[in-house]
């Protein structure tokens, strides 16, 4: 490390600040906060500095940029503790019904209401407690020793009675906090953010194993700033103080409010000052710079930062990492953390989502309904207060869904004929109107028949025959392996006595049957490419492939079925749109067709009687 430090340092402009179980990173043009959840994982929130011209030049000229950077890191620093305290949110079923109670009479998140309270109520007894009280406490001295306002050089001495008023204070505070254990972990995450940036600074690769070995105090530390400013803050205060003759002001009410007045005034000049001071002396290594640093650099090492374990490293290596990217490519995605929020509010930002990646809405209300158990119809005319657990479930699935991944693989099962099935990409997710499929045999099968389907998929055909009909006895087919073994498990999720074979259509079947029910690939070859995403590159190929004019096997089944059929035999067929005339001449001795609608008008099943 001593060859390393000897390095020069790199002129850069990041910054940070340590959060509860994070820390925040701020970058040329973006700003991260991470934050290791409840659960272990690290959530990223990131936001790009969006800031006008006007701004940007400003933020160029010295002195007014130190008062601007004061502004924003107050501001900033508020509302980036207040978000990262919100990923810890209570979840208890006391404070849910709080927020379902505001959420319902006002619209509101009672968690939003309560952050800006708090944020504005921090500014307050800051300004308070560095401000105000300080001014206080100077009056009651200069009332009880009135020969501190009578000298005449009253206004030097008051200068630096409340300079010394205010360190006093401003130690005593980083003192007694550390009695807090998350102020100790505040602090060691101050140190990860310090070992980050340093590591950085000096082209060390970021690791925690690398990033551990660099220094937790750093130069433009906000520690060492505040110093500066209370040390500035003496010398512009006590020049002001006297040259306006503050102190020979009768009434201590007068006298107060002077003082106040003169520290507003002069707060600019003064942060100005100490930010341009700050700015210079990180410039340099010398011996000289080191003597103004050591006040600041002895507050970091004695008070505000610990050394940070290796998961806290991670969370700042994270953060930073994240402006990295975000600066190096503007077209980087914003991230948002996972907490608590309205229904309404959330559910219409994921269908925003859906809608700018080209996925239909309708799977964002099936997602929210899912999750929180809810009747679709009902989600938007009932408001309520999302809670954290329940958002980061509908985060990971609306993450997962926007990769194009079927909604229904993504949650895992789905709902059949009063039948649970589970789906994956070894099988095509069953349509709605395949329930028709199924319903022409229940409605139709005699007592105790014997009934085969081919092209089984999932098995939710089969399942729902035997799980609505026990006296038939079902076997289904399918040339694939991993089809059949999905359909194995959802006959015993759904408790059912069904016969499964692998075979090409009759290729491996023995026996007759009463019915055979079919819903076999029908979509033409040339139509493959342009099917909806989520269909062309997640469901299986084969399931969907009908061959050239979508009817090879239908052909393959005309062929074959009356050898496998009993005398007065029914076929069940489902087929595609325009196909139903076709098919049915593929059987010209038959002794009855049926033709079925289905929901939307369009010929879906044919029945044929033999």
């Amino acid at each position: 490390m001593e060859k390393e430090n000897k390095k020069k340092k790199c002129s850069v402009s990041y910054g940070g600040q340590a959060v509860l179980e994070g820390v925040m990173m701020a970058g040329k043009t973006a700003f991260a906060t991470a934050v290791r959840d409840p659960s272990g994982e690290i959530q990223i929130e990131s936001r790009y500095l969006k800031r006008s011209p006007a701004a940007q030049k400003a933020s160029k000229i010295p002195f007014l940029r130190g008062f601007l950077s004061l502004i924003n890191s107050v501001v900033r620093g508020s509302h980036t503790m207040l978000r990262a305290a919100s990923v810890y949110a209570d979840d208890e079923e006391d404070d849910s019904r709080i927020e379902e109670f505001f959420a319902t009479k006002f619209k509101i998140s009672i968690g939003d209401c309560v952050s800006t309270i708090a944020m504005f109520i921090g500014i307050l007894l800051s300004v308070g407690a560095f401000i105000l009280l300080p001014n206080f406490l100077l009056n009651l001295l200069q009332t009880v020793f009135p020969v501190l306002r009578s000298h005449e050089l009253a206004g030097l001495w008051s200068g630096l009675i409340l300079g010394g008023i205010k360190l006093a204070l401003f130690l005593a505070y980083l003192a007694s906090i550390l009695l807090l254990r998350d102020v100790r972990r505040l602090y060691q995450y101050h140190g990860a953010e310090h070992k980050t940036i340093n590591a950085f600074e000096r082209g060390v690769e970021l690791t925690p194993e690398e990033v551990k070995k660099c220094s937790r105090i750093h130069d433009r530390c906000g520690t060492s700033f505040l110093f500066i400013v209370i040390i500035i803050n003496v010398c512009v205060f006590s020049v002001a103080s006297w040259g306006f003759g503050i102190d020979r002001i009768d009434g201590g009410v007068l006298r107060f409010l002077a003082r106040l007045g003169a520290e507003m005034l002069l707060l600019p000049l003064i942060s100005g000052i100490s930010y341009e001071i700050l700015k210079l002396l990180a410039r340099f290594d010398n011996g000289f710079a080191a003597i103004f640093k050591f006040p600041g650099t002895l507050l970091q090492k004695a008070l505000t930062t610990r050394e940070p374990d290796d998961s806290m490293l991670e969370v700042a290596i994270a953060a930073f990492k994240k402006i990295m990217e975000m600066d190096a490519d503007e077209t980087v995605p914003e991230t948002t953390f996972i907490t608590s929020g309205l229904l309404s509010k959330m559910l219409a930002e994921t269908k925003a989502q859906f809608r700018a990646a080209e996925i239909d809405e309708s799977d964002a209300e099936w997602i929210y309904s899912l999750v929180l158990d809810i009747k679709r119809s009902e989600l938007n005319s009932r408001e309520r207060s999302i809670k954290q657990s329940e958002s980061k479930k509908i985060h990971d699935i609306v993450t997962e869904r926007l990769t194009g991944r079927p909604l229904w693989y993504v949650m895992g099962d789905t709902e059949f004929y009063n039948c649970t099935i589970k789906v994956d990409e070894r099988a095509l997710i069953p349509r709605p109107e395949t329930e028709i499929l199924a319903e022409a045999v229940i409605k139709s099968a005699e007592r105790e028949a014997k009934i085969l389907e081919l092209c089984t998929g999932s098995g939710c055909v089969a399942i729902a025959i035997a799980k609505a009909r026990n006296d038939l006895t079902v076997t289904a087919t399918d040339i694939s392996e991993e089809a059949i073994s999905l359909a194995k498990e959802n006959a015993e999720l759904n408790n059912v006595r069904v016969s499964f074979a692998v075979s090409d259509l009759f290729a491996k079947v023995h026996g007759r049957f009463d019915v055979i029910v079919c819903n076999p690939p029908y979509i033409k070859s040339g139509d493959i490419p342009s099917l909806q995403r989520e269909v062309r590159d997640f469901e299986p190929k084969i399931a969907l492939d009908g061959g050239k004019d979508g009817l090879s096997f239908y052909r393959r089944i005309a062929l074959e079925a009356r050898n496998y059929l009993n005398k007065e035999g029914m076929l069940v067929l489902e087929c595609g749109e325009g196909q139903s005339n076709d098919i049915i001449n593929m059987f010209p001795k038959r002794d009855f067709v049926m033709i079925q609608k289905d929901y939307s008008g369009v010929d879906r099943i044919i029945k044929i009687v033999f």
